[in-house]
């Protein structure tokens, strides 16, 4: 009888759905089981860099099996993290050993690899061309890591990182006495203190801008983006950031050693740049504010040239502030040791230059002198037949600014009907101009973006930084200061950021199309331009999280993305966090790379599942700093 059931078809399609039907409940059981369990975990979020390795199951470089009697903290502790991504796939066993990237030499701890020293001998200085960008050939790239110097310290927290630096961290007395008796920066045992004094505000920077204040509007909320040029230490920035207005601070690598560098450990925004012969890397129509407090930049020469650049970049109606000489000089000339006519001819000059480009003079008292630039170019343009210099420039793109030559003409603000129609549109204050619809896209300027995509954009940003928070604890808690986009789009990440303690360093790379800089800037926030197949302006170990989305799509056709990757690696901080979003083919190939630079990462599922297109990487820069000259030789 047996047999006979056994043999029947009707008994095998039974028994075949009784089997099945086991299967779905044990598989239906063991889905609910991790559900539960990933809700319980995603309700914890990490505080430390420790917790975090903990949480995405990041290892020890040793790659050690964890001792069974280690601490829970440990991290090459079990992961709470699941990732399910790699069950669906077939594993092949790799039998050979990555090879790791070594340190570089300590010679390179400060290595700035576009404003090289060496290199820049090599070019004209005539308009100081060789302190401009000029990159390393591709067969002079290194394949090294950068190293920190021994007892590198973690900077401290802002706001107390305004005031504080760790003198390891950036090993250089030059400025405290060069500058001792301007109060720029004091060395004070093992950290740097600073008073927040300059050449020009003696009474501190607060006390410096409190004076602007009482001449232009600083206070309501109409002035937000502002460029230092010459910036020192950043003084002057890093104070204006308590009245909520961002200053983009800008220097040389000069003689001045390292002061763009301690602008950045004190979490102040800055770049390594110079006046020159190009164009700075900023759309037209960007800055509310600019600023010079004895800069040395020479604004009279070249046929005012660089108050031409001053314009380009200045919003409509924007203030340009000027101390030291030749401000004042009938008081000063004998402290500047320049001639009284010397000093005269160049206020004269920057006068008449400013009155060619239309500009008011609002004041000039005590120290202070300010300029207005008018709202539109109706007046302006009629102007041109008593001042034919400059002329309206005919052509050309007023935001293109990459390695691009500076023009000795007027960069025409956008057309008016009525005198008083702010050219462009007028923008809302500050901070709710951060969310509304801003006039480039509201003027349908910018290709392929309308407001309601503006505003989807902005929704969208609100939750990847709110997943961002579930995935790294810490981004929200003071833990990291300078946060770099390196593909901002209209800012909508930055956007999302305002709530934190931190500010966004929006980099839009150079021919992405639409140029969106220009809405960036008009939100409120700063960036620049910048080709990643290069490197980035500025000191080593400057950030402290880069969000890295859409890049390497960008650049994996242009340039070898390993030293797009290393690049990355000299400009974040020891324990810095890297969050990448991209396709699942590019994240693998960013994975393989990345674990030959002492990073631990970690794939991690985004807000909307694991079965996305797009994928996520986190990664963690581990600490580790070159060696001592002292312990190599003992």
């Amino acid at each position: 009888m047996a047999k006979e059931h056994g043999g029947s078809p009707k008994y095998n399609q039974l028994e075949a759905r009784k089997n099945n039907l086991t299967w779905i409940l044990a598989l239906s059981a063991l889905c609910i089981f991790f559900y539960v369990l990933g809700a319980w975990q995603s309700s914890i979020s990490p505080t430390t860099h420790t917790e975090f390795l903990n949480r995405v199951g990041c290892e020890n470089a040793s790659k050690e099996a964890p001792d069974s009697s280690s601490s829970s903290s440990s991290p090459s502790s079990s992961s709470a993290f699941l990732d399910f991504e790699s069950h669906h796939q077939l594993v092949m066993e790799d039998t050979q050993e990555i090879q790791k990237f070594p340190a570089c030499s300590m010679s390179f701890s400060e290595y700035t690899p576009c404003q090289d020293r060496d290199r820049g001998r090599k070019f004209d200085r005539d308009m100081l061309k060789y302190r401009e960008r000029h990159c390393p050939s591709k067969d002079e790239l290194l394949h090294c890591l950068i190293p920190a110097p021994p007892k590198y310290k973690l900077p401290f927290k802002w706001p107390q990182s305004r005031d504080y630096a760790w003198f390891n961290n950036i090993p250089h007395k030059e400025l405290s006495i060069e500058k001792d008796l301007q109060n720029w920066i004091k060395v004070e045992g093992d950290r740097f203190k600073f008073p927040g004094g300059g050449t020009m505000f003696p009474r501190g920077a607060d006390a410096y801008i409190d004076d602007i204040s009482e001449l232009i509007p600083l206070t309501n909320g109409t002035i937000r983006t502002a460029i230092d040029t010459g910036c020192g230490v950043a003084s002057w920035g890093a104070y204006l950031l308590k009245r909520d207005i961002i200053a983009m601070s800008f220097a040389p690598r000069d003689t001045h050693e390292a002061q763009v560098w301690f602008a950045l450990e004190r979490g102040v925004p800055a770049v390594l740049g110079i006046m020159g012969s190009q164009r700075l890397p900023y759309p037209a129509r960007a800055f509310d504010m600019a600023h010079c407090s004895r800069c040395l930049i020479p604004w009279s020469k070249y046929d005012g040239l660089y108050l031409i650049e001053v314009d380009r970049i200045l919003r409509p109606g924007g203030y340009w502030i000027l101390s030291g000489p030749p401000i004042r000089w009938k008081q000063y000339w004998r402290g500047w040791e320049r001639s009284k006519e010397d000093l005269k001819d160049e206020q004269d000059g920057i006068e008449d230059v400013a009155k060619r480009l239309c500009w008011k003079k609002v004041i000039e008292k005590d120290d202070l002198a300010v300029w207005q630039k008018p709202i539109n170019h109706i007046d302006c343009i009629k102007s041109r037949k008593s001042h034919h210099k400059p002329h309206m420039c005919k052509s050309g793109n007023p935001d293109e600014a990459w390695y691009k030559q500076l023009q000795g003409c007027i960069t025409p603000m956008p057309e008016v009907t009525s005198w008083d129609e702010v050219s462009g549109g007028a923008l809302e204050k500050w901070p709710e101009r951060a969310s509304v619809v801003p006039p480039r896209i509201s003027n349908n300027w910018v290709t392929g973006i309308t407001a309601e995509k503006f505003q989807e954009d902005n929704k969208l940003w609100e939750e990847r930084v709110s997943h961002y928070k579930s995935i790294v604890g810490a981004l929200s808690q003071g833990r990291y200061r300078n946060i770099m986009d390196m593909n901002a789009y209209i800012g909508g990440f930055a956007a999302a950021m305002m709530k934190y303690p931190v500010w966004v360093m929006n980099v839009v790379p150079v021919n992405s199309q639409p140029d969106t800089l220009g809405v960036v800037y008009e939100r409120g926030f700063i960036g620049v331009y910048h080709d990643w197949c290069e490197a980035f302006s500025t000191y080593p170990r400057t950030y402290d999280f880069i969000h890295a989305g859409g890049v390497f799509s960008i650049y994996q056709d242009r340039c070898d993305i390993t030293d797009i990757l290393l690049e990355m690696d000299r400009i974040l901080r020891p324990e810095g966090t890297v969050v990448f979003r991209d396709e699942a083919d590019v994240i693998e190939k960013i994975e393989k790379i990345a674990q030959r630079m002492r990073w631990n990462t970690k794939n991690v599922d985004q807000e909307s599942g694991q079965f996305a297109m797009e994928k996520i990487l986190v990664a963690f820069k581990s600490y580790w700093t070159g060696e001592d000259k002292d312990e190599q030789h003992a």
